[in-house]
């Protein structure tokens, strides 16, 4: 084979985001064993630094071998049993996938709808829940799919009141937008390495609140899938239990996204990623381009403004791409060729490298226009 030499990319996509050397240079420290004392160094540094950014105290705060949708099918498997009924607020894509999920592990679903792009309030939120009264309820806080963000206590205070545990997918913001875990009464919470935290893609932070750890203990029935069985996953970090070969190179290098974050400081990183967000908001409106989400609504991590009119899409991405190796994404859905989907997360989230997007973006879409 002949060396191997990715191109340079600036990744304002969706995800994975841009990653910076020092966490590179993790991954090729040398490999421990699964069992080794210093990897369980490791895990304590990484598990104290997510509870640091999902805003919780939770013991229960480990994470599973696999990227974000892992994370999304542990949540599912091992709290919401088959035959129960699971509430799912669907305003997107990965809505979506829960719902699908939860259909194959047989669960009741029931589904609250709104366009994509739209979220719920807290008199919707509780009309649905009362009416249903769920075991387990279900939301994407940032929607990857459409730029919508959705706030966590118009669904977990309703969800309390009738019994019900929380699923919060926190995908696209976790490392980059405040969750509060604690503070919002969400149960548990999953996210990825790739997007908000900066790191390749591969493992799924994930947390449990007490309350949910007593539901799952309570359980009669086995989880029906061995990998993601929090169970015996909790026997593997807290108990040194032999359970899978972790991804030792990945944990490197989450944990060294994680130094990065608190070297930054946890909220000076939410202000930056807030005042990047309000910046492109701003220069995206000065092009005469408007966003899909209305203000107040939109996930300050994924900006979707509007294709304008005659614009091809496709085309766009392909000279940003082509010419001046910066990726964004397209919509899919109900929002395909109607959106772009761009990312501004962890070092783009600066305004030397919005200056570097928009110039590009401003030359691509003048020479579209005067085609």
């Amino acid at each position: 084979m002949l060396a191997l030499h990715p191109p340079h990319r600036l990744l304002f996509g969706p995800g994975p985001s841009q990653v910076e050397a020092r966490v590179y240079e993790a991954m090729a420290k040398p490999l421990v064993g699964y069992l080794d004392p210093f990897l369980y160094q490791v895990f304590d540094d990484v598990r104290n630094g997510l509870r640091a950014v999902f805003g919780t105290k939770n013991p229960c705060t480990l994470v599973i071998p696999g990227t974000g949708s892992a994370g999304m099918e542990t949540a599912v498997t091992n709290f919401v049993d088959p035959g129960a009924k699971f509430a799912i607020f669907v305003n997107g894509f990965f809505c979506e996938r829960i719902a699908e999920m939860g259909r194959r592990h047989g669960a009741q679903v029931v589904r609250a709808e709104k366009p994509w792009g739209e979220v719920f309030n807290k008199t919707e939120a509780r009309a649905f829940l009362e009416k249903e009264r769920p075991q387990v309820v279900a939301f994407v806080h940032g929607e990857t799919s459409t730029g919508a963000m959705q706030a966590p206590e118009a669904i977990t205070r309703p969800a309390r009141e009738v019994g019900a545990l929380v699923i919060a997918d926190c995908v696209t913001t976790l490392g980059s937008v405040p969750i509060r875990v604690d503070q919002t009464g969400i149960d548990i919470a999953y996210s990825c390495t790739q997007k908000g935290l900066s790191a390749p893609p591969g493992l799924s932070p994930f947390t449990v609140s007490p309350r949910a750890v007593e539901r799952l203990n309570a359980r009669t029935t086995p989880n029906s899938i061995w990998y993601l069985d929090l169970k015996l996953l909790m026997e593997y970090y807290d108990g040194k239990k032999y359970h899978h070969t972790a991804p030792v190179s990945m944990f490197y290098a989450l944990r060294e996204a994680l130094a990065a974050i608190q070297e930054e400081g946890v909220e000076q990183r939410f202000a930056r990623h807030l005042q990047a967000h309000t910046s492109f908001v701003r220069r995206i409106e000065a092009m005469g381009l408007k966003m899909h989400v209305p203000a107040g609504q939109r996930l300050t991590t994924l900006n979707t403004p509007r294709v304008p009119e005659g614009v091809d899409d496709a085309e766009v991405r392909k000279q940003l791409l082509d010419e001046h190796g910066i990726e964004i994404a397209a919509g899919f859905g109900p929002l395909a060729g109607k959106i772009f989907r761009i990312g501004v997360m962890g070092p783009l989230a600066t305004e030397q490298n919005l200056d570097l997007f928009f110039q590009a973006l401003g030359k691509c879409l003048a020479i579209r226009a005067t085609a």
